[in-house]
C-alpha cells in the first residue's frame, strides 16, 4: 500500500547536531531525532536537552518532525516524556520502542496529548511479546499511526540471525494487525549503509509484503526507498485505466488488459491516485 506520509523516516542521534539540517534537507517523508539506541547511557540528559532544536531550527520549518524516546518501563523514558512536554515546539510525532500492550500507548497519550493535541504514535514492535500483542497495539485507543517491526532486538530476542527469512512470519503479523486496524506498518532499516543493491531488495521485499515504508540510517539510503514506495508511472497509467473501466461498467466486474477486475480493484487503484496523482 503507498503512501506519502511514511515512505521513507530518516533517524539521527540527538547528539549530532551538525547532523540536524541535513536531515531535514534530505528527502526523507519524516525526520527523526533519536534519544534511544543511538545515544550512550551517560549522554541521555544532553540529548534529551539538545533535541529540543530538532523542532524549533529554520531548517525544520515544512518538514514532518518526529522523536523517538527511550523505553516507558525506564527512568530514561519517563523523563524524556515529562521533557517533551516542555519543549518550545512539542514533537508531532513519537516513537515508542519495545511497545508490548496497548497500555503503553495510552500512558504516552495521556502524557502528551495535552501539549500536542493533533499527536502522532508511531509504535515499535521489537520483541516476542509485542509481536503476539500487535493486533491489540494496533487497535488501542487513541489509535497509533503506524507499526514499526524493529528487526534487530527481535531477533536477538528469539536468538536467530537477522535476515529476512527467518523474520518475514513476524513481519507478516505485524503487517496484518497494522491493516487490520487501519494503520501504517514501517519496515526496520538496513543496516549494512553502503550496501544499496541489499537495501533495494530488502525494501521490495517489504513492500511487496504490505510495508508503507522503511526506516534509513543514513541519507544515502532515502532516495531508493522512497522510489520503491512509491508508484512508477506504469502503475499510475494501469490505475488510471482500470478507474476510468470502473466509470464506464457502474463500477461493476469488468476487464482491463485482458485482466478481471471489480470492487477492491477500482478502490484500490483511486486511493493510489488520490495520494501519487491527484489530477489524474
Amino acid at each position: 500500500m503507498f503512501t506519502r506520509y511514511c515512505r521513507s523516516m530518516l533517524c539521527t542521534p540527538a547528539t549530532a547536531t551538525e547532523r540536524y539540517a541535513n536531515c531535514h534537507r534530505s528527502a526523507a517523508d519524516i525526520c527523526l531525532v533519536d534519544l534511544e539506541d543511538s545515544v550512550p547511557a551517560q549522554d541521555k540528559a544532553e540529548a534529551r536537552s539538545l533535541a529540543s532544536a530538532f523542532f524549533t531550527d529554520h531548517s525544520a520549518v515544512g518538514r514532518r518532525c518526529a522523536v523517538r524516546i527511550n523505553v516507558i518501563s525506564d527512568p530514561d523514558g519517563v523523563r524524556d516524556l515529562l521533557a517533551l512536554r516542555d519543549y518550545p515546539v512539542p514533537p508531532p510525532i513519537v516513537l515508542v520502542p519495545k511497545v508490548e500492550s496497548p497500555r503503553d500507548v495510552e500512558i504516552v497519550a495521556r502524557l502528551l496529548r495535552p501539549v500536542r493535541p493533533d499527536l502522532d504514535l508511531c509504535v515499535v514492535i521489537e520483541t516476542p511479546r509485542g509481536v503476539e500483542n500487535a493486533v491489540a497495539i494496533a487497535g488501542a485507543s487513541p489509535r497509533p499511526r503506524a507499526l514499526i517491526f524493529g528487526s534487530a532486538d527481535y531477533a536477538s530476542a528469539l536468538g536467530i540471525p537477522l535476515r529476512w527469512g527467518p523474520l518475514v512470519q513476524a513481519r507478516s503479523r505485524l503487517v496484518n494487525a497494522a491493516r487490520a486496524a487501519g494503520v501504517e506498518a514501517i519496515d526496520s532499516p538496513t543496516f549494512h549503509l553502503q550496501d544499496l543493491s541489499a537495501l533495494r531488495q530488502e525494501a521490495v521485499l517489504a513492500q511487496e509484503l504490505g510495508f508503507s515504508g522503511k526506516i534509513a540510517l543514513h541519507p544515502g539510503q532515502v532516495g531508493v526507498i522512497n522510489e520503491v514506495f512509491s508508484p512508477d508511472a506504469e502503475s499510475l497509467e494501469a490505475a488510471r485505466r482500470v478507474v476510468a473501466a470502473g466509470q464506464r461498467s457502474g463500477q461493476g466486474i469488468t476487464t482491463v488488459d485482458g485482466v478481471m477486475v471489480g470492487r477492491p480493484f477500482f478502490e484500490a487503484s483511486q486511493r493510489l491516485l488520490d495520494e501519487f496523482d491527484p489530477s489524474g
